[in-house]
Formats: C-alpha cells, sequence, structure tokens
C-alpha cells in the first residue's frame, strides 16, 4: 500500500506506546501531543480530514459536533472508539452521515469490576475517611469506636445490568459469600443465573430495597440518565451504599450527594463523574464517599489490550471486512 493510499488517522488523546507504534506500522497517524480532550471544532475538523478517528470517553462527539455536517463533507468513515462505553457518540447522526462506530468490549471486563469491588470495600471499611486522617497527621491511636464500618461477607449485593462487567463483579462478591440479586432490563438465562448463584428481580426498586449494595453496570446515554435519582435513593436502606463504575450520568449526583449528606445511605464509591473532568463542587465536602479518578481500566495489560481491539477494527474495516466490534 502506497503512503498516498494508506488510511490517515488521529488519536483523540495519547495511547500507550506500544500501541501507537502499532497503529503507526498501518496507517498514517497523527497525535494530539497536548493529550488533552479536543473541543466541538476540533473534532468536527478531524472528521472532515482524517480516514478514521479514534476517541476516548473524553471526547464528546454529540450533535453539536455532527449537526453542522453534510455527508459529503466528512472524510472519517470510521470512528474506532478506545472504550467499551459509546454514550458520548451520537449514533443517530454517525449513521446519518454513513459513519461505522465500534469499541473496544470484553478486554476490560475483569479489571472494571475489580474496581467495584475495591469500591464497595473501600466505602464500607471506611478506608478512604482513614487515609485522609492519617495523612493529615491526626490519627491518635487505635480505640474502639474508631472509624466502625461495615461488614461487607454475607451482605446483598445488588447488580443493576447484568453483562460481561456484571457477571465478573457477581464471580467476585461470591468470593465474599454475598448474596447476588440482579436487575436487567431483559430476561437473564435461568441457566446463567444459576451459574452465578444469583436472582434476578423484575424492578429496580425492588433490587435497591432488598440490597446492602448496590453496583451499576448498566451503559450510559439518554436511556439510563438519572436511573438513580432522588426517589429511587429514599427506597434504599439506610445502611446501604452505591457503587458506580458504569457512566457517571447513570447517578443524578446532586441528590446522591443529598442524600449521603442527610444519611439517606450509608456511603456509596464512583469511578465515573457526570461532566468529568469538572466534579460537582460539593463533592469535596462528602466524607462517606470514595472517590476515584476513571481507574476502571486502568493496568498496563488493559490498556495495551483496548488499543489493540481498535486496531483490529481498523485493519478489518480498511480492508473492506465488516469490524468485530462494530456497534453502528
Amino acid at each position: 500500500m502506497s503512503q498516498s493510499s494508506t488510511p490517515s488517522i488521529i488519536l483523540t488523546r495519547r495511547w500507550p506506546q506500544a500501541v501507537e507504534d502499532k497503529l503507526s506500522a498501518h496507517f498514517k497517524v497523527s497525535f494530539n501531543a497536548d493529550d488533552t480532550p479536543m473541543n466541538a471544532d476540533q473534532l468536527r475538523q478531524a472528521l472532515c480530514e482524517y480516514d478514521a478517528v479514534l476517541p476516548t470517553v473524553t471526547d464528546k462527539l454529540d450533535a453539536s459536533v455532527f449537526a453542522p455536517l453534510q455527508p459529503a463533507e466528512i472524510k472519517t468513515r470510521l470512528i474506532a472508539n478506545y472504550g467499551v462505553g459509546f454514550s458520548h457518540i451520537d449514533l443517530e447522526h454517525t449513521r446519518r452521515l454513513g459513519i461505522t462506530v465500534t469499541n473496544t468490549p470484553d478486554v476490560l471486563s475483569a479489571c472494571t469490576a475489580d474496581i467495584a469491588i475495591m469500591l464497595m470495600l473501600m466505602v464500607a471499611r471506611r478506608a478512604g475517611e482513614g487515609e485522609r486522617e492519617l495523612r493529615a497527621g491526626e490519627w491518635s491511636g487505635w480505640r474502639p469506636t474508631h472509624l466502625v464500618g461495615s461488614k461487607v461477607t454475607g451482605k446483598t449485593l445488588g447488580i443493576v445490568g447484568f453483562g460481561r462487567i456484571g457477571r465478573e463483579t457477581a464471580k467476585r462478591a461470591a468470593g465474599f459469600d454475598m448474596s447476588i440479586r440482579v436487575y436487567n432490563r431483559s430476561a437473564i438465562n435461568p441457566d446463567v443465573l444459576k451459574s452465578y448463584n444469583a436472582l434476578q428481580d423484575t424492578s429496580l426498586e425492588s433490587l435497591v430495597q432488598q440490597s446492602d449494595f448496590v453496583s451499576l453496570h448498566c451503559p450510559g446515554g439518554a436511556e439510563n440518565k438519572h436511573l438513580i435519582n432522588s426517589t429511587l435513593l429514599r427506597q434504599m436502606k439506610p445502611g446501604a451504599f452505591l457503587i458506580n463504575t458504569a457512566r457517571g450520568e447513570v447517578v443524578d449526583e446532586a441528590a446522591l450527594i443529598s442524600a449521603l449528606n442527610d444519611g439517606t445511605i450509608a456511603g456509596a464509591g464512583l469511578d465515573v463523574f457526570d461532566g468529568e473532568p469538572n466534579l460537582h463542587p460539593d463533592w469535596y465536602g462528602v466524607q462517606n464517599a470514595v472517590l476515584l479518578p476513571h481507574l476502571g481500566s486502568a493496568t498496563d495489560h488493559t490498556r495495551n489490550e483496548m488499543g489493540f481491539k481498535a486496531l483490529q477494527n481498523l485493519i478489518s474495516f480498511f480492508a473492506g471486512e465488516t469490524p468485530p466490534d462494530r456497534v453502528a
């Protein structure tokens, strides 16, 4: 393939070096040297200049980016997303413009489930509060009433969304002898439920009413916008905990902050936020929450494998084949 016929691609953020090297061996690659999120004008320009755009969750490819464009203006034929979630991409507009969209499933399920369990343990056992106390030089020593948390072993875990990550989370929770309840919009095969020793609730309300921990693993997007709201939070047990490693927009954060501050629920562990990296300003004063900067897939192995997945989608697409991880 000549240089002139080699597809041109742009990475909106810097990827692991091993992945960037392999991409450069197959394609004419441009990098976002600043490694900061591209704005709407920059993303729109990229769609007009490159054969493929490789975004991440930090890139809001919404109607404000796509609406001004017509198919004749677009050079991009593929958006190869680096990540499994794609609620930041407006699929209605990509279809209108004839752009194929892919993601990178499977490879990040295990490490995201690890983070969910870690958040559950940290918030229940008040680990974040304890570390902050130590680092501030305020620890006065062991005492029977100091930072008493909640037991995790033997409790009930409610999982919202029983896809790959939800199932990996259930597998890990079994090691803590937890009872597993599941809410999923579609029915789950009874044999699958049995293999995880799980029960499926018919409503989200039923699940939260019976769970000591509620862990979110559902997709983002308009369908699930503020799925967890003030009404649902009031139906949770007073001593319950909410864990979110899904998408920030799934939770009404103002309602959650209020529920944490007034004791409606005991605590929360979050790895994702609505509008990240900008946090609701009230989060900084909430002590009964563990907050992580979107670390779900942050292992060397996983971040490399995500990139190699995207590479395979690119190679297949530009070879005239259906990419293996096409979502639209």
